[in-house]
């Protein structure tokens, strides 16, 4: 039996001249929450798509729960939740009556488990689909994806329309499931919720992993803008020459600066004055994956 969740061997998926996926390796944990990041059309959702035999590849090997999707793909997705990036349902039904048909699908989901996951994230059940807002219709699709308790949650950018305070009902449904032993393979352009929900990054580009990283070691790496507002005018040169810390400029008593990786020595730089406050941006997204793009010549992947 296959320990982990997820395994591809050399994957590859083209269309046409377009290749989707160059000779994909990846391996997702039982247990774990992973997330899977990368810019558009960088081959994320190709992946997930293949996982489910939605799509076929053109090579490779791909065994999802310890089956071949391809052979047994009816009774793999009775185990799976999953939600995609373009979630579109017929809204002509009530979100109840959705999510009661999808629900007898999967063998009988209990009215009281499908209450409880609207109640969390306040939906309307009983207001038509084609009325709910783009945010609504989301958290629909997030149900469907949960509310059978499956071994592996599939979601391609989940919290898409979703406001920041249900962005953080999902996380704590993401951690409930982890702690339940069910698995999640997520991809997200949200960097919080990654930082807040996944034990691995994978990130990909142009249909080839670029690294396989745990979460604190991504978090050490990342770059950040930090300003810092302090009681007194300080120097910019006392702070330029830090470890990892540039573009430094001062204004009067506020000081930016682009600081990349570990805060210690800014801190306690900083420490040495009177800190008024201080505003550390969360990582760009776009430049964590330039900035592996510019070291990663070649694919390079860690298990």
């Amino acid at each position: 039996m296959d320990e982990s969740a997820i395994s591809t061997e050399a994957l590859v998926k083209t269309y046409g001249r377009s290749r989707g996926l160059t000779g994909l390796d990846l391996r997702v944990e039982r247990g774990e929450v992973y997330g899977f990041l990368g810019p558009n059309g960088a081959g994320k959702s190709t992946t997930i798509r293949l996982l489910l035999d939605l799509i076929r590849p053109t090579s490779g090997r791909v065994t999802v729960l310890d089956v071949d999707p391809r052979r047994d793909g009816v009774a793999l997705r009775r185990r799976v939740g999953y939600l995609a990036g373009d979630f579109t349902v017929d809204g002509r039904q009530t979100a109840r009556e959705l999510l009661t048909y999808l629900g007898n699908l999967r063998g009988g989901v209990p009215a009281a488990r499908i209450t409880e996951l609207a109640d969390r994230l306040d939906l309307d059940l009983n207001r038509r689909i084609r009325a709910l807002s783009k945010g609504n219709r989301q958290k629909v699709g997030v149900i469907q994806a949960f509310m059978h308790t499956p071994e592996l949650l599939i979601l391609d950018e989940p919290t898409s329309g979703l406001d920041p305070f249900l962005q953080q009902e999902f996380v704590a449904m993401v951690r409930q499931a982890r702690t339940a032993g069910q698995t999640v393979f997520m991809s997200s352009h949200v960097m919080s919720e990654v930082q807040q929900t996944a034990d691995r990054v994978g990130i990909i580009r142009e249909g080839r992993m670029v690294t396989v990283e745990r979460v604190e070691e991504l978090r050490e790496r990342a770059v950040r803008h930090v300003e810092i507002h302090f009681a007194d005018p300080v120097a910019a040169g006392e702070f330029a020459a830090l470890p990892g810390v540039s573009e430094v400029t001062v204004t009067g008593s506020t000081l930016r600066c682009r600081l990349d990786g570990r805060a210690d020595a800014l801190v306690k730089a900083a420490a040495g004055h009177t800190v008024v406050s201080l505003l550390s941006e969360e990582p760009d997204l776009e430049e964590l994956f330039f900035g592996y793009y510019a070291r990663e010549e070649a694919p390079h992947v860690a298990a």
